[in-house]
């Protein structure tokens, strides 16, 4: 009995994981409040810090803090953004882009860096 219920709790907690994880295409008609200022830790190195963002939970923006992620090699990290289409907001999630280079590991490409040697600044 504890054995299928252990099992059971087991299942459950990774359906809830997953579907905390899962990209899906979400439109909302409220704009997502401004990016909350992050103070961006010192370089990791093997690491790409990315950025906190909002996302959409319970009917309404939530804040998600940023974090490091596992640097991927010939790979830039983009974050999740807020595009607006049409009178509603679709949030794009984080992914990474082939290509590019990223002197200061800090996941924005050097062509699109304002200040690709400082990877506290973007």
């Amino acid at each position: 009995m504890i054995k299928r219920i252990l099992i059971a709790a087991i299942l459950i907690s990774s359906v809830g994981a997953v579907s905390n994880y899962a990209v899906a295409d979400v439109l909302v008609r409220i704009a997502p409040p401004p990016p909350r200022v992050e103070r961006v830790p010192a370089p990791r190195r093997g690491q790409v810090w990315a950025p906190g963002h909002w996302e959409w939970h319970r009917q309404r923006h939530v804040w998600i803090n940023g974090s490091w992620l596992r640097a991927r090699p010939g790979y830039n990290y983009q974050g999740p953004a807020w595009v607006q289409r049409n009178g509603r907001w679709k949030m794009n999630g984080g992914r990474w882009a082939r290509g590019g280079r990223d002197r200061d590991g800090d996941g924005v490409p050097n062509r699109r860096d304002a200040r690709p040697n400082n990877p506290n600044v973007r």
